[in-house]
């Protein structure tokens, strides 16, 4: 077992990725001494990849990849697991002229079936030529493969097997080429293949590192994001590697199992960047232990990087305060709005500064999509209300990406006004593989419509949520995320053990739907918690509200982690058919054993 990873400072002179591609970016990077770095689920480093090994690694299996003859720009599934073969296969199909699909690398509640569908429908929405999984994911590889025009499907000893084409030079990726295709979360639909250039993605990351995060000759990251993702696969595997830091990683599995694992690694190697969703957060401060915090030192942890979903203030207090003791500065957090659409980032918070708080009346947000400040109202008009909403300054958008807010005829509206958020720039998508109607849909006159909700106080981007997401009751909008979070301040509930929509009733009126984590068995319990959630609903919301209890872990999540609403809905519509027809049997059972009378 190795006992130290590549080094955090070095000589060569630092760059905030300033290269036309990826494979500049690498080549770059190779002249120093700092790497990747993979660490197993105990904690222990098993693989030390300094960028010069894996720049030579890369172009040797670019030859192999090369001589199998495939036309420019073919496509290579990658099954996107946290381990050196995948980052070695992605660079080699930048320097082969192949565009590398990152697809998930987990296998969820719905199992090994449910994967195969998966994987099976991203394979046909990018019909690769070739496709490589670790071991433990081959055979459900080939099965998702199965009469599809996949010519080559192996792991990568398959394809380290491959005879090396000729020494002539190979042709990278060219900066109008695309860098990657990139599968959007799914959180609201099935994902979409998101095209991305060379020249999109390194504009990114050079407004990531340059201003948003000010990536310094001392920093280190860490990561347990996954790869497949946009924030794991640019923010954390491409951003470390155009700025020639050394990053270390462990996989998103053994972070689930073990969430003190990634505050162990932070601890260890002295990171000072690493950014994650709230939940990560809210994770990390339910499993830390009070002897955990006498052998961390947090200390060096200057940018915690938070953003992927609507962020939660109470993750990030626990988190803190959790933390304290072990040297965490709650001024690390850095909040940040972005999506796969753009690359990765739209804007970030400044640097330092304490995440900052937008308390708003919600009624006057629900009913006049204006973010009244409560404090604001109270100074001067005196009026309170007894409802409130908390949202997080995302902070400016990046050099060069303009941002506005627009209401439903698509107006632009001014500060305060809520309204679906359009951006535009160079770091935008050329749109989604395949579908022209659709990205017609989203991109106009080079403005991208985000689909999130949001309102701008002196430039800075605040995010209410997903504009799909929204309730719409009597006419009134009501955020699922203020549902959600009547149903955790109840002690049973952990935060995010609800998720909240609407169904349509026969009558086509819309009915609010929640569903429910409970780890009580017993029906009075469940009776009594579903009474208290719905009364606490129409008190606070003045609507009626379906609650639906389910076991642990029923929720489902998309492909990043995130709990899918359109997913929840799903589900539930199920259960409720089968719940019909189970009520169908019995009726139909009970009629059958009657006595028939005369």
């Amino acid at each position: 077992m190795l006992s130290i990873g590549t080094p955090t400072e070095h000589s060569l002179p630092l760059k905030h990725a300033a290269f036309a591609t990826l494979t500049d970016a690498l080549e770059y990077a190779s002249r120093g001494e700092t790497g990747y770095n993979f660490y197993d689920g105990r904690g222990k480093l098993y693989c030390r990849l300094p960028y010069a090994d894996l720049y030579q690694q890369a172009r040797s299996t670019a030859r192999r990849l090369r001589s199998l003859g495939l036309p420019r720009g073919s496509r290579m599934v990658l099954v996107a697991e946290t381990c050196p073969d995948f980052v070695r296969f992605f660079y080699a199909c930048q320097l082969a002229g192949l565009t590398p699909v990152p697809v998930p690398a987990a296998v969820h509640l719905g199992g090994r079936e449910a994967y195969i569908r998966q994987l099976r429908r991203l394979i046909q929405s990018s019909t690769p030529m070739l496709a490589m999984a670790p071991p433990d994911y081959l055979d459900m590889l080939r099965c998702a493969c199965s009469g599809l025009p996949v010519q080559h499907i192996g792991d990568a000893a398959h394809f380290d097997q491959l005879s090396a084409s000729d020494d002539s030079p190979l042709q990278p990726l060219q900066p109008d080429e695309l860098a990657y295709l990139q599968y959007t979360s799914g959180s609201t639909q099935f994902p979409r293949g998101v095209m991305i250039t060379q020249s999109a993605v390194m504009h990114n990351l050079n407004g990531i590192l340059e201003h948003g995060l000010a990536m310094g000759a001392t920093d280190r990251c860490v990561s347990w994001l996954p790869f497949y993702h946009d924030m794991g696969l640019v923010g954390l595997l491409l951003a470390p590697m155009a700025t020639q830091r050394s990053v270390d990683y462990i996989g998103t599995r053994d972070f689930a199992m073990r969430p003190r694992l990634w505050l162990n690694i932070m601890s260890q190697t002295g990171g000072t960047v690493s950014f994650s969703p709230p939940f990560g957060y809210e994770l990390c401060a339910r499993r830390v232990r009070e002897s955990d915090l006498e052998r961390l030192d947090l200390s060096a942890w200057r940018v915690a990087g938070v953003g992927a979903e609507t962020i939660r203030p109470s993750s990030l207090h626990n988190f803190a305060t959790a933390l304290q003791p072990a040297g965490f500065n709650p001024n690390a957090f850095l909040a940040c709005y972005g999506m796969a659409e753009v690359s990765l980032a739209i804007s970030f918070a400044p640097l330092g500064r304490e995440v900052i708080i937008d308390t708003v009346d919600a009624d006057h947000l629900g009913q006049q999509q204006i973010a009244r400040s409560v404090d604001n109202c109270a100074a001067t008009d005196g009026h309170t209300t007894a409802r409130v909403n908390h949202f997080v300054r995302c902070g400016h958008s990046l050099p060069g990406m303009d941002v506005q807010i627009r209401d439903e005829h698509g107006k632009v509206v001014p500060d305060r006004h809520c309204g679906t958020i359009f951006v535009r720039g160079p770091s935008l998508m050329t749109g989604y593989l395949d579908q022209p109607e659709i990205t017609a849909s989203v991109l106009s006159d080079g403005w991208l419509n985000t689909g999130d909700m949001g309102y701008m106080i002196d430039n800075e981007i605040i995010i209410t949520g997903r504009q799909k997401d929204m309730i719409i009751i009597n006419g009134r909008n009501i955020w699922p995320q203020d549902l959600e979070y009547i149903a955790e301040r109840q002690p049973e509930i952990r935060p995010e053990d609800a998720s909240a929509f609407a169904v349509i009733e026969n009558d086509k009126r819309e009915v609010a739907v929640m569903v429910v984590q409970c780890r009580q068995a017993d029906p009075a319990v469940r009776n009594d918690l579903a009474e208290r959630l719905r009364a606490a609903v129409h008190a606070e919301m003045g609507i009626e509200c379906r609650i639906d209890l389910v076991p642990p872990h029923t929720l489902p999540r998309t492909s990043s982690g995130k709990l899918s609403r359109s997913g929840a809905k799903q589900d539930y519509l199920l259960r409720q058919q089968q719940r019909s027809e189970q009520a169908d049997r019995q009726q139909h059972s009970n009629r059958q054993a009657s006595p028939v009378s005369h």
